[in-house]
């Protein structure tokens, strides 16, 4: 018998955990070092970050990329999805990670348009390049 997505997901999840070098953070957001930044700054909730990011699936469909544009992307912490928020906030400048975000601390059930169902756990890899 197939598992149905959510299962899928949190196994995922549970096999990351387990893997060398993985880290936790706040709400079960799970964390790799690909290279460590400088300095001690770190983001606030208020702050406007500059980032390169990739988004993707379990399945490892890529549903957004600032590499694939060529153009890093700003946002306020504060605005993003928790999971997203949560990672950020422990990062400095420099910092490239990748991050896995269970499903409650990203789009949760419902799910986000047609690229990302209900239940994803979302993997991004991000590089912190400049805190505003």
């Amino acid at each position: 018998m197939k598992k149905g997505y959510t299962e899928k997901n949190e196994a995922f999840l549970e096999e990351i955990r387990r893997k060398e070098g993985v880290r936790e953070l706040r709400g079960g957001v799970l964390y790799e070092v690909v290279a460590e930044g400088e300095g001690d700054r770190q983001p606030s909730p208020r702050s406007i970050v500059t980032c390169h990011y990739k988004g993707s699936l379990i399945s490892g469909k890529v549903f957004d990329s600032s590499y694939a544009r060529k153009c890093p992307e700003a946002f306020r912490v504060n605005e993003l999805i928790s999971g997203f928020q949560i990672a950020l906030v422990n990062m400095h400048i420099g910092d490239h990670w990748i991050v896995y975000i269970p499903s409650d601390m990203g789009y949760g059930d419902r799910g986000a348009g047609r690229d990302i169902p209900g239940h994803s756990t979302l993997i991004f890899e991000i590089e912190l390049l400049a805190i505003g």
